[in-house]
């Protein structure tokens, strides 16, 4: 029985992305944004399900990220949306620390 290889992507240093911060990366063609929530690195997709809006650019309330332009709200852990506009849950990616370094599950 053989199976398909997971596949992870080096993205970033722990030390490049401080408690509280956002992150754009790419990984393979997907554009993500990696979020350190309290020393918890999380990986979603970089655009909001409701605009073309970057994640990466939105803003950190407790267990949730807030996108920029319209004010619609996720769920960081699930990927949930959680207040209106976004009715839509956003693509999480799979993270692993290896080390110093943040790996991100490249998308099939």
């Amino acid at each position: 029985m053989t199976g398909k290889t997971v596949e992870y992507q080096t993205v970033a240093k722990r030390s490049d992305i401080q408690p509280g911060e956002l992150m754009y990366v790419e990984v393979g063609e997907a554009f993500v944004c990696l979020i350190n929530m309290d020393g918890e690195i999380h990986a979603i997709d970089d655009t909001c399900t409701h605009e073309e809006a970057s994640m990466s650019d939105g803003t950190i309330i407790g267990d949730e990220i807030e996108c920029p332009l319209h004010g619609g709200v996720y769920n960081i852990r699930t990927g949930e949306p959680t207040a209106f506009p976004v009715v839509v849950a956003i693509e999480k990616y799979d993270v692993r620390i290896e080390g110093d370094e943040i790996q991100v599950k490249v998308p099939d």
